[in-house]
């Protein structure tokens, strides 16, 4: 319930918190936060966090936010409310243990840069896409690289419209099985080097 209500960076705000086990961010009032870059960076002993209850229509970076955060195994977005931010590249880069995320509720309507959002998390199994809402996002680069365990990937109705580099973003999957690319539209794509590459399992 810490009342920050003028409060507009966070960012790094535990970054390196090596032992930090939880946090809870109920009530936590991040209404005019704009910057959460690397909020919790490093806290490699940090299992699970729940974001359903923070609301900050105002926040543009997100980039780095969970990067590192080795034992993070899942985390709730449901309700998270981030319909501002424009950077969400390596959001969970490095995040090995993570198994389940659930994108299904989270609108980005503004995120231009998700660049190794997912990179490293080589615990992953699935991820679903199909509604993810991503208008305005031009650089897809690298976004799932060395996921070593996502076997499956819906991208049915995937809607990425910008997106101009898609270069290395299922690079070294190595367990990806099946691509669903049914209705993916990426109309303004120029590089999609390296797309696939490594994925001896497909």
């Amino acid at each position: 319930n810490i009342n920050a209500p003028n409060a507009t960076d966070m960012s790094y705000m535990f970054s390196g918190c090596t032992s930090l086990a939880s946090v809870n961010l109920n009530g936590f009032d991040t209404s005019n936060v704009t910057n959460m870059n690397g909020m919790f960076i490093d806290c490699s002993s940090l299992p699970s966090i729940n974001l359903s209850s923070v609301n900050a229509p105002k926040l543009n970076d997100i980039s780095n936010m969970f990067s590192g955060c080795t034992s993070l195994a899942s985390v709730n977005l449901n309700g998270f409310n981030a319909t501002s931010a424009t950077t969400m590249s390596n959001m969970f880069g490095g995040c090995s243990s993570l198994k389940s995320i659930d994108l299904s509720s989270v609108n980005t309507p503004n995120a231009t840069d998700m660049s190794s959002m997912f990179n490293g998390c080589t615990s992953l199994p699935s991820i679903n896409l199909s509604n993810f809402n991503a208008p305005n996002a031009t650089d897809m680069s690298s976004m799932f690289n060395g996921c070593t365990s996502l076997a499956s990937v819906n991208l049915n109705g995937f809607d990425a419209p910008n997106a101009t580099d898609m270069s290395s973003m299922f690079n070294g999957c190595t367990s990806l099985a099946s691509v669903n690319l049914n209705g993916f539209d990426a109309p303004n794509a120029t590089d999609m080097s390296s797309m696939f590459n490594g994925c001896t399992s497909l």
